[in-house]
């Protein structure tokens, strides 16, 4: 069976779209203040992406790199940045509901090692890329679709990667977030409909660096209409807290690095992910390897996403 690329869902603020205020929405893109709350465009008070600022005070026209201590909202106003080193399950606040615009490149060359300012580890990765393209991401409701009975409980489904249409299918809770399947956007006989038994921890609350989680989890169900069984280990260490510069502007981040094993029969497959998460914002860039990657550090990334405005 051919298997499914999965690592890490994107945590996402509320952009601008084209609703006024009042007007009906089901998601953050759908109004001009980039916030939708129980089916009505309410007012961005953060000064987020929407309204031309940027997060933490830095300029998101030139990539400035604002204080790492600065306070500040982000995430459309849904929490207030601590810039403390740990990321708590208050800091992440998501929902279905929320959008984010992101500059992806496939094939680009770029280093995942940081580089060392004044003692701070730092990725500058507000430059172009060649192959850049600006893709909206949105954290999609599950009450309704096609696979909601599968996964009750479920908090949101989100695309994974631009290679492929397929969402992952997303819970959080108090202590964690957790993948738990894999679906295709519709129903049908070619439809994907994949399990996680037990659910991947994609997160788990508190993380500060030197944290490390992992996740041994058996695949079943159905890609492309042919049901099959797999198994797959995440490894999830916060390697490092440093400085990512992205072209929406820098942020004070944590670096987790994601080890996959992926085994089905006889053959072992495997692909790192580097995903800078930070505060409120959550995941604001991320590298993912080419299969069977031998370096710790790489710097020909399959797929590399950064936080736009």
């Amino acid at each position: 069976m051919r298997w499914c690329g999965v690592v890490l869902a994107f945590f996402l603020v509320a952009c601008a779209a084209s609703s006024p205020l009042g007007g009906e929405c089901n998601v953050g893109a759908d109004c001009e203040s980039g916030a939708c709350r129980e089916g009505i465009c309410v007012e961005n008070e953060s000064g987020g992406a929407d309204s031309g600022g940027s997060p933490a005070g830095g300029d998101s026209g030139s990539g400035g790199q604002p204080p790492a201590g600065g306070a500040g909202e982000g995430g459309g106003g849904l929490c207030e940045l601590g810039n403390d080193g740990e990321i708590t399950r208050a800091e992440v606040p998501l929902e279905a509901g929320l959008s984010a615009k992101f500059k992806v490149a496939k094939g680009a060359t770029i280093n995942s090692e940081a580089v060392d300012l004044d003692g701070t580890p730092t990725w500058d990765f507000s430059a172009a890329l060649s192959g850049d393209q600006t893709v909206l991401v949105e954290t999609l409701p599950v009450s309704g679709a096609w696979y909601a009975a599968t996964f009750p409980g479920a908090s949101y489904a989100a695309r994974l990667s631009q290679s492929a249409d397929l969402l992952g299918v997303f819970e959080i809770n108090d202590t964690a977030l957790l993948l738990r399947g894999v679906v295709s956007p519709e129903d049908g006989i070619t439809k994907t409909e994949l399990e996680y038994d037990p659910p991947v921890t994609v997160l788990a609350f508190p993380m500060s660096e030197g944290d490390s989680w992992s996740t041994d989890t058996t695949v079943s169900g159905t890609a492309n209409g042919v049901f099959g069984v797999y198994f797959e280990t995440y490894e999830n260490t916060v390697d490092t807290r440093g400085n990512v510069v992205t072209p929406f502007s820098s942020f004070d981040s944590l670096r987790i690095r994601v080890d996959l094993t992926r085994t089905t029969g006889a053959i072992v497959t495997t692909q790192r992910t580097y995903a800078f998460v930070t505060e409120c914002f959550g995941t604001i860039a991320s590298m993912v390897s080419q299969y069977n990657e031998l370096e710790t550090e790489f710097d020909d990334p399959s797929e590399i996403r950064r936080l736009t405005p």
